[in-house]
């Protein structure tokens, strides 16, 4: 997966069944460049400065000439730049491998502003390896609400408990092992072990690689051959690592013998109690401090090429003239992509009912499968046939985008608005309605509004909630009767 900063990305789930249709993908075209609505191939210059001229095989097998950038010059107006103008994230000032890893995990496909409000209320609830393990699943989706791609989240949770039970609450600092990890791909890996551990692999993320294909001046495909040249390019521009090769994994346990071989393995709760001494950011092998977290220079360096393509090197309109490497690049602007997915609209309905208990107010909520394709698990609004509220007027409107759909849901309530009866009198409130949800009673849940902020809901579902102060105040008087 890949980091969606400054592309789209949700800003969380969905809450109708009807957001889970397959959507047909779009056939990859490719677009104009910047300025002149043509695509256009990128001209051979003269090697702009601080690079040379090289010979290097071509996509189709024939050889072609690309402008070699020197790396080191490369690095050096990088990191002079990234030093002064990078972005003050939270997750940026820890060295410790699990929060690092939990940003890494809530950047994929989800935008940084997005992430911020949610990285420090997560590491609050789940401060450590350990805690996150021991958890609920449905305390872990409740912190995640809002974020979208619940199954992160749920991966997330999976390799924490595994970390403990099977790796003595060590996570693995090589970008290979990490691979093996539930809900780590080659991305993530590569950047928790760089940035974590300092080792010298390239990241590729969206970002990356638009700043790779304009540096190098070439168009953006989607075959297995234009990523392996990205991820080269990437790799060779990479500085060397300077932790020593021996510093294998992070250790989080400390002042524990190996158990010796033949005498058994861990049992679950031995290896619970031993990752509860775990402290996340002792140094492997002693006190003394880690190489790769005094200079980190590979962690640092893919941290740069992030934050380049992000705040500079736009899809649309990049700010050439801010770029720390414009001399050394050849496109110097927009460069030739396929077209994006044209946006599908798609109107849905759901239903917001509320009743007292006591003192409490509580909400209906559906309670999807747990074995759904789309958010298993999660709580929603109940949703509603569009026939079902004909010529009834929503409570509110929102429009909700999720990658190439736009959602534009109308929310009913249960106890205004109903149809009158032929003696003007209004029908019980919410009944027919009620009668129009699709699942049965057994799937529906009242739910009081103090505890929404504890039970993992949909990020639509939360949106509404909130635009209507259900969620802040459980005095609803504008809604109720």
């Amino acid at each position: 997966m890949k980091r969606a900063d400054s592309g789209s990305g949700p800003g969380g789930g969905a809450t109708t069944a009807g957001l889970a249709r397959a959507k047909k993908a779009a056939r990859p075209a490719r677009t104009a460049a910047a300025g002149d609505g043509r695509a256009r191939k990128p001209k051979a210059t003269a090697p702009a400065p601080g690079t040379k001229k090289a010979q290097a095989p071509g996509r189709d097998g024939s050889p072609w000439e690309i402008d070699q950038i020197d790396p080191r010059d490369f690095r050096d107006r990088l990191m002079a730049w990234y030093r002064t103008q990078a972005r003050d994230l939270p997750w940026r000032d820890s060295n410790d491998p699990y929060r690092i890893w939990v940003s890494e995990i809530m950047l994929q496909q989800t935008r940084v502003a997005a992430v911020i409000e949610h990285y420090n209320e997560f590491l609050r609830r789940f401060p450590t390896l350990l805690a996150l393990s021991l958890a609920a699943e449905a305390d872990v989706l409740a912190a995640w609400s809002g974020l979208g791609y619940y199954r992160r989240a749920r991966m997330l949770h999976k390799a924490a408990q595994f970390i403990v039970l099977e790796r003595e609450g060590r996570l693995p600092a090589s970008s290979v092992e990490l691979r093996t990890l539930p809900g780590i791909g080659e991305y993530t890996a590569a950047a928790i072990a760089s940035i974590a551990f300092g080792e010298a692999v390239a990241v590729v993320d969206g970002n990356v690689e638009r700043v790779i294909l304009r540096l190098t001046g070439q168009p953006n495909e989607a075959t297995a051959a234009a990523r392996a040249f990205v991820r080269g390019q990437a790799q060779a521009l990479m500085p060397k690592a300077l932790a020593p090769a021996s510093i294998a994994e992070a250790e989080f346990v400390r002042d524990q013998r190996p158990k010796p071989r033949g005498a058994g393995g861990w049992d679950a709760a031995e290896r619970i109690a031993l990752a509860a001494t775990a402290d996340p950011t002792a140094p492997a092998g002693g006190e003394a401090a880690r190489p790769h977290v005094v200079d980190n220079t590979a962690g640092e360096h893919n941290q740069a090429m992030m934050e380049l393509g992000a705040t500079v090197c736009l899809p649309r309109a990049p700010l050439c003239l801010r770029c720390p490497v414009h001399a050394l690049c050849r496109t110097r602007g927009e460069h030739a992509t396929p077209p994006r997915a044209p946006q599908r609209s798609l109107p849905v309905a759901c239903l917001l009912e509320l009743r007292k208990r006591g003192t409490a107010t509580e909400v209906l909520l559906e309670h999807r499968a747990a074995k759904a394709a789309v958010m298993p698990a999660m709580f929603e609004l109940p949703p509603l046939p569009l026939e079902a509220v004909e010529g009834r007027e929503p409570v509110l409107r929102v429009r909700h985008a999720i990658t190439n759909t736009n959602y534009y849901v109308q929310v009913y309530a249960a106890r205004r608005n109903e149809p009158q009866g032929p003696g003007g009198d209004t029908q019980p409130g919410g009944q027919s309605l009620r009668r129009a949800i699709a699942k049965g009673d057994r799937d529906l849940h009242w739910v009081p509004v103090t505890r929404l902020a504890g039970i993992p809901i949909t990020g639509l579902t939360r949106k509404i909630l909130q635009r209507l102060h259900v969620m802040e105040n459980p005095r609803i008087s504008l809604l109720e009767r």
